[in-house]
């Protein structure tokens, strides 16, 4: 989009509060209005205090006076309190919209870009365009409406005046016509420099153990100072750019000045000019000068704004998880069905430009007969994890087709669909919630207290909750910080526990226990995997000999499919992981 259908879309945003926006509009006429009668009241007040010494004028001047600024005071804060109005509205408006659209984006786009990205955009971008949206409109209005009336003022006092100000009009919007290119492309520079101080900060925060375990601290400040540095140095360029355009600005307005003194004070001029009159003019245009000033300054607020605007806009343009689906299935009986799947991460964009990376899984064909376990197993990169992301379509198959109970996934609504799995990763997720709100999460904000308390023993979470403080009403912190990994995850197990799906996805789900709370979770797991169908990624092998069937992937492709017992009599892949595991085992237990 070009910089004007940016800022029309913008503006788009404020048409919903036109009413306050309007009101705003008529604040600003009539603050105009009192420059230019301010210029006005200058001939009567001269002219008729004290040349013809006007006993009348004299009386009711003061009052005037007195009039214009109480105006202009009401003026001021219609104006400024609808415009703050319109412009909170627009900032709320725009961060719920891409707050929503952030929770439909696909998977994909989140590995392409950072959390401290689009947590930038968020808050600092929506704020540049608001600025841009509300603050630079009511200079732009406000201050034309101020010019209009002041020229209409000095036209009307001496028309040949005013067209020696006139002259400097040209020159002034080739300025800003100018300036307006630099400040947009410096206001991007800002943008992304900011993005990256985000970035960064996020990593210190998250990060600050490693970072001091391994002697980081160095490293990250120096990579920190180079970012703030970038984001220093591009700020001061649109300081001295706009600092520069401001002085010109003014200084084209004291030529204009110095010109009409010069014609004003010509032998011809002093007999038709009074000294009211004169004073008249020269107030409107010394008045001139400051919305000069603010106009030329205010580019910069627009081109970031539009910066920011098109920052946001392209989030908000951004293609959502493709949901296309129409079917519905109450409850699924849990028959999964892969055939001929392929997938590659690369976008039809990447494969047009001769990019793509390749297929991360090949030809993979199974099937998980209703309430059976199907473990994935293979070293690390085989494809495990993305395999198992198919099935509630966090990625949708590059080739081939995911079918449950016979229905190809693609047919189902993505809400549908996603009712029927229940998930447990090794990257847990909790929020900065109670116990309780976590594990009764979302759609299952509904469920009972005891249902709750079931989940939670059946996890085996139960004997740790009851000796916090506040039970399951303890606060765990962001990203559950207070409770340790096996908690975290024992947290994460009751929360699919309690969901209760008739699919069940379980990616390394007793990785962060020990082996006792892992024996106890895994008899928990066992009791809800019967009746369920159960795809479980697991690297540690022994807790997945009992599955029902054990895909053994290597480079995105199945190269043994059997039971445990069958594998290790083939004497393939698995058989070999299962030894170097066993000695491992053995040798830790000595």
């Amino acid at each position: 989009m070009t910089p004007g259908q940016i800022y029309k879309r913008l503006l788009g945003y404020a048409q919903k509060y036109w009413p306050a926006f309007l009101l705003a509009v008529l604040g600003m006429a009539i603050i105009a209005g009192t420059e230019a009668g301010f210029a006005w009241l200058m001939k009567p007040m001269l002219d008729g205090s004290f040349v013809e010494k006007d006993p009348v004028i004299i009386k009711w001047i003061p009052f005037a006076l007195l009039l214009i600024v109480l105006v202009r005071g009401i003026a001021g804060f219609v104006s400024s309190y609808g415009m703050a109005y319109v412009g909170r509205n627009i900032i709320r408006d725009m961060r719920r919209q891409m707050f929503s659209q952030l929770m439909h984006l696909p998977t994909a786009y989140y590995d392409k870009n950072s959390s401290a990205r689009l947590t930038s955009k968020l808050i600092y971008d929506v704020g540049m365009v608001a600025q841009a949206a509300t603050g630079a409109v009511t200079i732009i209005i406000r201050d034309t409406f101020t010019i209009f009336g002041l020229m209409f003022m000095m036209f009307y006092t001496s028309w040949k005046l005013a067209l020696v100000f006139m002259i400097l009009a040209p020159v002034i919007t080739l300025l800003v016509v100018s300036v307006s290119k630099r400040f947009r492309r410096i206001s991007q520079r800002i943008q992304a420099s900011m993005g990256d101080v985000t970035q960064i900060s996020q990593e210190i925060t998250e990060g600050h153990r490693v970072i001091k375990m391994f002697g980081g601290i160095e490293v990250e400040e120096k990579h920190f100072s180079r970012i703030n540095e970038d984001n220093r140095r591009q700020n001061m360029k649109l300081e001295t750019t706009r600092a520069v355009s401001v002085q010109i600005s003014q200084l084209l307005g004291a030529c204009g000045l110095a010109v009409i003194l010069y014609f004003a004070t010509s032998e011809e001029m002093l007999k038709n000019l009074t000294v009211g009159t004169f004073m008249q003019f020269l107030t409107a245009s010394m008045l001139l000068l400051a919305p000069m000033k603010r106009l030329t300054m205010v580019q910069a607020t627009v081109q970031q704004g539009i910066a920011a605007a098109q920052s946001v806009f392209e989030l908000l343009d951004e293609d959502e998880e493709r949901n296309t689906g129409t079917k519905e299935i109450k409850r699924a009986k849990g028959k999964v069905e892969f055939r001929n799947v392929v997938f590659s991460y690369d976008s039809d964009e990447d494969r047009e430009k001769g990019q793509a990376k390749g297929e991360v899984l090949s030809n993979i064909n199974f099937i998980a007969e209703a309430g059976e376990t199907i473990a994935l197993v293979g070293r690390s990169g085989s494809g495990k994890s993305t395999l198992a992301s198919l099935l509630p379509r966090f990625y949708d198959v590059t080739e081939g087709e995911i079918l449950l109970d016979g229905v190809p996934v693609q047919e189902l609504t993505m809400e549908n669909l996603r009712e029927q799995i229940a998930l447990v990763s090794q990257d847990i997720t909790l929020f900065n919630d109670t116990i309780t709100k976590n594990i009764a999460y979302g759609a299952l904000a509904e469920m009972s207290e005891e249902d709750i308390l079931r989940a939670a023993e059946a996890a085996h979470a139960l004997e740790f909750i009851r000796e916090l403080p506040d039970g399951f009403d303890t606060v765990i912190g962001d990203k559950g910080v207070l409770l340790s990994g096996g908690q975290r995850q024992r947290i994460a197990i009751a929360r699919a526990l309690l969901k209760n799906a008739p699919l069940l996805i379980l990616d390394e789900a007793t990785s962060a226990l020990d082996t006792e709370s892992e024996r106890n979770i895994q008899e928990a797991l066992g009791g809800l995997m019967k009746n369920r169908t159960t795809l479980v990624i697991a690297h540690r092998l022994s807790t997945v000999e009992d599955a029902d069937k054990i895909l053994v992937l290597h480079d995105g492709c199945i190269v043994e499919s059997g039971t445990h017992q069958e594998l290790l009599t083939v004497n393939g892949k698995y058989a070999a992981l299962y030894k170097v595991q066993f000695s491992d085992d053995l040798e830790q237990s000595e």
